[in-house]
């Protein structure tokens, strides 16, 4: 049934224009009701439709073109052998775990700037990005390590950045506006730590360092997709799972300590959920910036829906990074780009659109 937007507390409310979204609730014979709102629903479908065309070029665009048909074909097991080859071996690994990535960057920047209720809460603007480099840089300049070891590196260095970050953030619990601070603290000393790195290195270790921090997909392959695919299959569905409450805990602590929020156990669960997936994103294909400062807000902007939407974000992150893949690729001859040039020129552009806004609406 239609649930007409009666009052600020009904499952349907005007949106910030002043237009009211329409809310349809289903409920099914257990006894679950679900929410479905007819803008969000067709914004996450048309995001999908464009990941996925998206997804299907990626695999066919390279040195041996395969069309868009035959790479369906190819991969429902149609193709020929250098079809088969070339989609399954060199193309499909890469283009997959660009989807992990982005999914995961635009989720855990979703829930990040939920819990800290500040648009500019992203895991690039606290930390977790930084805490990565400083740890892949680690294994690079003392270890010597290969691919496996920097992403390892990576991995354990935001890890320690997220556990560091709720540690100085805890006073009586952890809040949004402490997570900020630290997490600005945290940028300048990561920051420091890595330029002090980089002067320690002799130029083999330097290009090798300043190509991983770069951000890019190239080379990966099923040794990187498998790692990402298990924890972002644990950890995806978990973050999903608390989306009710992440929505509450908007509303801020005391709000949803009133409808039955336990705050501190939800923020914990979901702060090491995220920190989590955006240190194995960042793993998985180096410090891909501003995917997981954007996507939360552009897909909230599209949606015209509050709460994290962390469907449409993760939506909207893994076809910003498939077009930007795209474009790094093919958009500049035969030279190709990290991607992670391109999400930085398309979101440092965004960012400056996002801080004007912000002004001129008197929250800056």
């Amino acid at each position: 049934m239609t649930v007409p937007p009666s009052s600020p507390g009904s499952p349907a409310s005007s949106s910030s224009s002043g237009r009211t979204r329409s809310v349809r609730a289903v409920r099914t014979r257990g006894g679950w009701s679900v929410r479905i709102e007819p803008r969000a629903s067709a914004v996450g479908l048309v995001l999908a439709v464009v990941a996925s065309a998206m997804a299907v070029v990626l695999v066919g665009s390279g040195e041996i073109p395969v069309a868009p048909g035959d790479v369906v074909a190819t991969l429902l097991g149609d193709g020929t052998a250098v079809q088969e080859f070339v989609v399954w071996e060199l193309r499909l690994p890469r283009t997959l775990v660009a989807v992990l990535v982005g999914a995961g960057l635009a989720v855990g920047g979703a829930v990040f700037q939920t819990l800290t209720r500040n648009p500019l809460g992203s895991p690039d603007m606290l930390g977790i990005s930084h805490g990565s480099i400083v740890g892949a840089l680690l294994v690079i300049l003392l270890f010597h390590g290969g691919s496996s070891a920097i992403a390892f590196g990576g991995l354990a260095g935001g890890l320690a950045t997220g556990a560091a970050m709720y540690l100085f953030a805890w006073k009586r619990g952890v809040h949004g506006f402490r997570i900020v601070l630290i997490g600005i603290g945290l940028v300048a000393v990561l920051n420091a730590v890595v330029h002090y790195l980089l002067t320690r290195a002799n130029l083999v270790e330097a290009t090798q360092a300043v190509s991983w921090m770069t951000g890019s997909l190239d080379g990966r392959d099923w040794a990187e997709f498998w790692p990402l695919f298990a924890v972002s299959t644990v950890l995806l569905p978990l973050i999903l799972a608390y989306g009710r409450p992440l929505r509450m805990l908007e509303m801020g602590d005391d709000a949803a300590f009133a409808l039955g929020v336990p705050v501190q156990r939800v923020r914990v669960v979901l702060l090491v959920a995220a920190v989590l997936l955006v240190a194995a994103a960042t793993a998985a294909a180096g410090p891909i910036v501003f995917v997981a400062l954007s996507a939360p807000q552009l897909a909230r902007r599209l949606t015209r829906s509050p709460g994290p939407n962390l469907g449409a974000s993760a939506l909207m992150g893994v076809a910003l990074l498939l077009v930007a893949d795209g474009i790094a690729g093919n958009a500049f001859g035969e030279r190709e780009l990290p991607v992670g040039v391109v999400t930085g020129i398309l979101g440092g552009g965004y960012l400056l659109w996002l801080l004007v806004a912000e002004r001129r609406a008197g929250r800056l």
